[in-house]
């Protein structure tokens, strides 16, 4: 670890580390199972902003303090608690367009990929904001619960579009009506996570790092080629991997993979 990591304290909402070119950045309210406040989403902007603005960092890692990864939104205080609203029935999608969409799609959108680490339950927006990332992995007793309809609301933060793109319709329905918990061994069985280990930290740091010296550009654009794709016909597939080809040509990374190919040795990738 850097001298870049968080002093952590208990009013630290959000804790942030750097360990060789991999940024692990925490949810650290474990007492409520990480669950969030508003004050919790700019707390993750700002590591994330942290994380980019440092040109060494070339990937990230997303984990919860404690036994759980995220509960989603906190339900017990803010302005989704009981108390927000004079009468009683505070509008769920003032926080939605303020604070959970900008955190899905800061996730998205990141120049580098994203690995996270599903410690523990993954709840309502929790699970959304761990979809949200490119690589999920899960340990053994992490569960995956779409809790919206518990408490007669909809699918928030991405669920709806990420549940049917990875797990299919029939399956997306189920869960997201239900709200049962999905277990991490199924999870990975049904395709909606990358992999289960028993250090969900420590194998998502060293995929982390192995992502971290590959092509940072080529992998973001990836994601994005893969993530918009079904928005598109093939014929206008085909055109946005020409032009993404054509702008990884121009990366020095292109240019070191085709020396290090000719010369038979392993390449040795910047991000640049």
């Amino acid at each position: 670890m850097t001298d870049t990591a968080t002093t952590p304290t208990p009013e630290t909402p959000v804790l942030y580390a750097e360990y060789g070119a991999v940024a692990l950045v925490t949810l650290n309210r474990p007492a409520a199972l990480n669950a969030f406040t508003r004050e919790m989403h700019h707390a993750l902007w700002a590591a994330l902003d942290r994380a980019e603005a440092n040109p060494a960092m070339r990937a990230v890692v997303l984990t919860g303090a404690g036994r759980g990864f995220c509960a989603g939104a906190d339900l017990n205080t803010g302005e989704l608690g009981p108390d927000a609203h004079p009468t009683g029935r505070p509008d769920p999608g003032v926080s939605i367009e303020q604070a959970f969409n900008p955190t899905t799609r800061r996730l998205q959108a990141l120049r580098m990929p994203t690995v996270v680490a599903v410690n523990g339950v993954a709840a309502g927006a929790g699970m959304s904001f761990a979809l949200a990332c490119d690589i999920a992995i899960a340990a053994p007793g992490a569960s995956f619960i779409q809790a919206f309809s518990k408490i007669g609301l909809i699918p928030d933060a991405g669920s709806t579009w990420f549940l049917p793109q990875r797990l299919g319709m029939p399956r997306a329905l189920a869960l997201a009506m239900t709200g049962d918990k999905l277990m991490a061994a199924q999870a990975k069985e049904w395709g909606l996570i990358w992999d289960v280990a028993d250090d969900c930290v420590g194998a998502a740091l060293a995929m982390a790092q192995r992502l971290a010296s590959m092509p940072t550009q080529a992998l973001v654009a990836t994601r994005h080629l893969l993530r918009d794709g079904a928005a598109r016909t093939l014929n206008q597939q085909l055109d946005a991997e020409r032009d993404a080809q054509s702008a990884m040509g121009r990366t020095d990374d292109y240019v070191e993979g085709v020396q290090a190919f000719r010369e038979k040795r392993a390449p040795k990738f910047t991000g640049s």
